[in-house]
């Protein structure tokens, strides 16, 4: 019987994402510096930008975080101008937070991120677009209950 020796670290899957993941997080900073925003913040907006209005449970749910994780980021996005929280007339412990104009018109500045995404990987569009469905798909895959 063949003897199964670990992985080395440049053969485990999870180390190769997690630098990758790294790596991103270095190119986006200056990048969202400039803009004022932190990265979780941006997730925040972007999760905004797709659906307006979104509690923040709802978007903890987007973005796979707690709520509590995301209130002091959403506090931080009101202080900035970015979005406008109001609690809901229904129920009074969901908080909706929605874009101001200011929020909106941020993202088309936020176009540069995916340009410096693409000049860096030395991917093209297709390349990137093709890799973050295979990536998607392994984090639903993993992110299933077990039974």
């Amino acid at each position: 019987m063949a003897s199964k020796t670990p992985f080395t670290l440049d053969e485990q899957l999870c180390f190769a994402l997690y630098g990758a993941g790294i790596a991103i997080n270095r190119a986006y900073k200056p990048l969202l510096d400039a803009l004022g925003l932190t990265y979780p913040q941006y997730l925040v907006l972007s999760a905004l930008w797709e659906h307006d209005g979104l509690t923040v449970g709802a978007i903890g749910t987007r973005l796979a975080l707690e709520p509590s994780t995301i209130t002091p980021l959403v506090k931080r996005l009101e202080l900035a101008g970015l979005v406008e929280r109001q609690r809901s007339a229904q129920d009074e412990r969901q908080v909706h937070v929605r874009l101001t104009t200011a929020g909106r018109e941020l993202r088309a500045r936020t176009r540069c991120l995916a340009e410096t995404l693409g000049e860096r990987s030395g991917m093209s569009a297709q390349e990137l677009g093709a890799l973050n469905k295979q990536v998607q798909r392994l984090r639903d895959a993993l992110a299933l209950p077990l039974e």
